[in-house]
This record gives C-alpha cells, sequence and structure tokens, in this order.
C-alpha cells in the first residue's frame, strides 16, 4: 500500500492479497448471510456503472462539480458498498446520521445539493419524505430494505450495460488522490452542522499511518463485528483497516443486540465508544451484586485486583499470581460474554475512564484508546500495542505521519498529509481552523512523559466563573463518573459564584443501595428528591472534591430523574454531552442550584 492509492483501491488489494468468502456479513431473516469480496467487488462495479447511467459524475472533479450522494443507514454491507461505488466514479458520498432531525436533514441535503439519497428503514423514510420538496436538487430516493412507494436498490444495477462498464474503468483512471471522497457533516454539540470535505489522500495516508503505528497485522481468518455508525469517520477508517488487514465484518442488527451478535459472530477485535463500555461494566456489576457469600467474595476480590492493574508498573509476583487466579475463576465469565476470542477492543470519540481501562485489561480484555477528529480523518494519537505504548488516562502516542504541538494554552494542533481539504462552502471557518498548514483542535491536551498525549478539556467548554478563574469541567465529570453511583454528569457555573453539577444517578446501584438501606423505592422522580439519596451524593461529591482545586470542587448540584439520550436531544450521535441543549431543557434545574 502506498500514500498514492485512492481509498476504491482498497478492495482491489484486499482481493489480490486475500481472497475471501466472506467479506462483509450481515444477518438476513434471521441466519448470517456472508458476501466473498469477488460478489462485493462485482456488486460495487454493477452500482457504480448504475449511478453512471442515472449521470451521477465528478465532472472535473473540483468539489463544487462533484454530484454528492447522502446515506442514511444502519450499518451494513449495502452501506460500504455504496461508499466505495461513489468514490470509484468520482461523486461524493455524504453520511448522514440516522437520528439527525428534520431541519438539520433539510439543511445538509440544501448545503450539499444532495442528488439522490439511499436510507434503509421505513422511520427514516419517513423523514425524507418530510422535506423531499424543500429539496430542489434531489432527484430520487432508493431504500436498501423493500418498502412501499419508494425504489429498491438494485433497481439501478438491473438495466447496467456494458457500456457503462466500459465508462467505469476509464473513471477510475481519472480519480486521483487529492480529489474529495467524502463529506462528512459534523452534528458538534453547537451551532450548524458544518461540511468536512475529506480526500483520497486524507483517508488513505491515516489507514497507512494507523495501521503501522498500532500495529495493525494482516489476518484474513480474524473477524471484526461493526456497530458503531459508520456515518462516523471512527468506524469507516477502522472498516478501511480490517479491509486491508484481511479481516472479516460483520455487521451488528443494531445496538440493542451487540451482545447477542458478539457471541454469534465471536469477534477477534471490535470498536466503541466509552459509553458503551461504561453500559457493559455496569451489567457486569449488576450481575455481581447479586451473588451472595463466597462468590460475592470472590467478585470483589477480583475486582478488587483489577483496579490495582498498571501495565506500566509491575506489582509484583504474588500480585501476578492473585490476578492469574482472578482470570481462571472471575474474568473468564468475562471474557466469554464477549465470544472468548477478543483481541482487541479500540475505543475512541471521548475520554474512557481510567478504571474501566485497568479492569478490563487486567481481565485479558486489551482496550486501546485513541483519539482524533474528523478534520483529520480523524486519528491523531493511539495507545498502541508494542511494549511502553500504552499508558492508561492518555490518548496515546502520536502515528506516524502527524505533526503535533500545543499552543499557549494547550491547544492541540496537528500537522500532516491527514488534515481536511477544509469546510465545504466555508473559507472563513476553514481559515480559522487550519492557519499555516496545522489544524487546531479545540482540544485541550499536555503531553505526559513527554511523549503520551492526555486530552484535558475542549477550549470551548471551558468557562469562568464570577471570581475570574477557569475551570475546564471534563476532567470533574470523568472523576466523578468513576462513582457507581453516578450515570451522567455536567458540570455548570459559567458567570457564577461557585461551581455546581447536574447529576444522573445510576438507578440500578441507587435502587440497590436505597434496599440495603431499607429505604422504600416508589419512583425515579421521588427517589431524587430523598434526604437519605441526597445526603449520599453530598458525600460522594465531597469524597471527590478532594481531587480538585478549591474553585474546581462542586459545592451544589440537582440529581435528575430521566438519562440524556440521542433520542431526547442531549447527546450527540457520538455520545457527548450537547451542553447548550442541556443548560437550555434543565434551566430551572440550575437556577435552583443558584438560588441562594
Amino acid at each position: 500500500m502506498n500514500a498514492e492509492m485512492r481509498i476504491f483501491d482498497f478492495l482491489d488489494y484486499q482481493l489480490s492479497k486475500f481472497p475471501k468468502s466472506d467479506m462483509l456479513a450481515s444477518k438476513v431473516n434471521g441466519v448470517w448471510e456472508p458476501l466473498s469480496n469477488a460478489e462485493v467487488k462485482k456488486t460495487i462495479d454493477l452500482l457504480s456503472a448504475g449511478l453512471l447511467k442515472l449521470g451521477v459524475s465528478g465532472n472535473d472533479m473540483t468539489v463544487e462539480n462533484q454530484d454528492k450522494i447522502a446515506i442514511i443507514s444502519r450499518n451494513r454491507p449495502e452501506w460500504v458498498m455504496l461508499d466505495l461505488a461513489c468514490q470509484q466514479i468520482g461523486a461524493c458520498l455524504c453520511p448522514i446520521y440516522p437520528t439527525t432531525n428534520v431541519n438539520e436533514l433539510e439543511f445538509i441535503f440544501n448545503d450539499a445539493s444532495i442528488k439522490y439519497v439511499f436510507i434503509s428503514g421505513q422511520d427514516i423514510l419517513d423523514k425524507v419524505n418530510i422535506i423531499r420538496n424543500k429539496i430542489p436538487s434531489l432527484l430520487n430516493i432508493y431504500s436498501f430494505d423493500a418498502l412501499e412507494g419508494v425504489d429498491y436498490w438494485k433497481k439501478i444495477i438491473q438495466p447496467v450495460q456494458a457500456s457503462n462498464l466500459e465508462q467505469l474503468v476509464e473513471i477510475r483512471k481519472q480519480i486521483l488522490p487529492e480529489h474529495c471522497a467524502t463529506i462528512i457533516y459534523t452534528s458538534g454539540t453547537t451551532g450548524t452542522p458544518k461540511g468536512v470535505m475529506l480526500s483520497h489522500r486524507n483517508i488513505v495516508t491515516n489507514v497507512i499511518n494507523a495501521r503501522n503505528s498500532f500495529p495493525f497485522d494482516d489476518n484474513p481468518s480474524r473477524k471484526a463485528l461493526s456497530f458503531l455508525p459508520l456515518n462516523h469517520i471512527f468506524e469507516r477508517l477502522v472498516t478501511y483497516i480490517y479491509i486491508t488487514s484481511g479481516n472479516s465484518i460483520y455487521y451488528a442488527e443494531s445496538l440493542d443486540t451487540v451482545g447477542e451478535n458478539i457471541r454469534e459472530v465471536k469477534p477477534n477485535l471490535f470498536s466503541t465508544v466509552p459509553r458503551l463500555l461504561e453500559k457493559v461494566y455496569e451489567k457486569i456489576m449488576d450481575k455481581g451484586s447479586e451473588l451472595r457469600g463466597v462468590k460475592r467474595k470472590l467478585f470483589d476480590w477480583a475486582i478488587g485486583l483489577g483496579n490495582e492493574y498498571d501495565n506500566l508498573k509491575s506489582r509484583g509476583i504474588w500480585y501476578r499470581l492473585q490476578l492469574a487466579i482472578a482470570n481462571k475463576i472471575i474474568f473468564n465469565k468475562w471474557r466469554a460474554a464477549l465470544g472468548n476470542n477478543v483481541e482487541l477492543i479500540i475505543t475512541g470519540g471521548a475520554a474512557c475512564q481510567v478504571r474501566l481501562l485497568r479492569i478490563f485489561n487486567a481481565a485479558q480484555i486489551p482496550i486501546y484508546e485513541g483519539y482524533g477528529p474528523t478534520e483529520n480523518s480523524p486519528v491523531i494519537s493511539v495507545n498502541c500495542r508494542k511494549k511502553g505504548g500504552t499508558k492508561y488516562g492518555t490518548v496515546g502516542l502520536v502515528i506516524e505521519g502527524q505533526e503535533v504541538k500545543l499552543e499557549a494554552d494547550g491547544e492541540i494542533c496537528v500537522k500532516g498529509p491527514s488534515v481536511m481539504m477544509g469546510y465545504y462552502k466555508r473559507p472563513d471557518l476553514t481559515a480559522e481552523t487550519i492557519i499555516d498548514g496545522w489544524l487546531h483542535t479545540g482540544d485541550i491536551g499536555v503531553f505526559e512523559d513527554g511523549k503520551y498525549l492526555k486530552i484535558t478539556d475542549r477550549k470551548k467548554e471551558l468557562f469562568k466563573t464570577s471570581g475570574g478563574k477557569y475551570v475546564a469541567p471534563q476532567p470533574i465529570e470523568n472523576r466523578m463518573k468513576e462513582s457507581p453511583f453516578v450515570e451522567q454528569m455536567m458540570v455548570v457555573g459559567a458567570e457564577q459564584k461557585f461551581v455546581g453539577a447536574l447529576i444522573v444517578p445510576s438507578i440500578t446501584n441507587l435502587k440497590e443501595w436505597m434496599q440495603h438501606k431499607g429505604i422504600k423505592f416508589t419512583t425515579i422522580e421521588d427517589a431524587v428528591h430523598h434526604p437519605k439519596v441526597l445526603d449520599l451524593y453530598k458525600e460522594l461529591i465531597e469524597s471527590f472534591n478532594q481531587f480538585f482545586n478549591h474553585v474546581e470542587q462542586v459545592k451544589k448540584f440537582e440529581l435528575l430523574p430521566h438519562e440524556w439520550t440521542i433520542d431526547s436531544g442531549e447527546l450527540t450521535p457520538t455520545l457527548k454531552l450537547k451542553r447548550k441543549v442541556i443548560m437550555e431543557k434543565y434551566k430551572s434545574a440550575i437556577e435552583r442550584i443558584y438560588s441562594n
């Protein structure tokens, strides 16, 4: 592989090096159906030819003149096939999250002048139909599922002629590494979506550099499970890494079936976000809390050992012996729940709690945390598999091909071949974000031990108290979320006298605590106002406040009865807090914090 490849060349690379019967697989009518890479290649070429027949083109390959194709679909083989089919005819794929609201959807469609859209599911079709008449550029909707009132996607393939396939061969030759491959609209936590333009070179170099740095080794017998949305560049990048490494990709049916699909597929690797790891850990702890007697003591003993695990420090032969026993009698069940084959899990998108990294790695479930924004295609750094390549609490080593510098205020800036082409139709924003070739990420960080990058906060999330002191909310939130009683948390206090917090309790653990204390549980709404529950959280916050400077310590809080979700609008599709939305939605709760 080399930097002059185009993304669609990855498939030819796999075909020549790893011919296989299960390149991609999904569940159809309850049965896993694999597709060989030869079948995938044939379908992609037919789809490309069919799109050419519809008049889709890259014209002169300038971004303005490239036709834009949208996709709004759950992960499935057709997603990747459409992606590569668009790339090899010079069209730009614009992936959109299925959870995107209709107002943002309308903006994206008109901003990108979407020509065709591919969807899955009646719910998404209904959403697109609401805005259809407001999108002058939209010529048709195609569905990956057979739905009434919309064309099935294979209709494009059926009338393909030999001349279209011949045309495809010629067009493929004209596509250069610097041509735009995709425009990804970032929902962000505030403001209007921005279209990040990424070229073939941007993504290809990131794939090669991430592969070499991690490193990923070639292994055609390895299976990956894909469930993070392909709309996000993180999952899309690892998909290309899987393809170039010869790995098979199995698509989970949904986020709700991930556990079941893991047990069926028994994957060797997958990527995830910290929130899902937290959910897995909470389930394990819930089951552990049901144990009694010797079994409970053994469970708690193993958890204690896991919490002390440190890959960079030897804790001596007695600790290693105990951990080996814990792995045989306790942690083996954790590995079994993940199919018993997991070699590595990659996490990104948000900070992962250090205690989770310690305990899962102690349980021989290796988790590697990485970092990078969409604007860098995306990887800047990753904890690596080589000796000394991982440090918990950091996002690891800067990968090959990237230069990183920290500004005076700690902002992380990166330069290299993976830095985006710019924001679509927004040269003003591009000029603000890329200065002298350096991408300003908006993230604040430090280097630990001179080499491990650590994210400390978002530049725009720093706030100033009325006393003029700056507060970084993320370290406070991440530390306090280590408590089993805290499900979610957001620190507040801009222009206020002190720091406050909105806290969503862990309902399961709170219920168990109340039962243990002889407090009757009726509803969560009643529980979050119970005096003894409030006392519990006061004590908890005081215990964590010792880790922070006086100005950073949480003085007052409000317990909230409902979890924040994507559907209810408080989280982005990558499960980050929409701080402005939460502050507006819980305005009265924040006012109560500062009422006295």
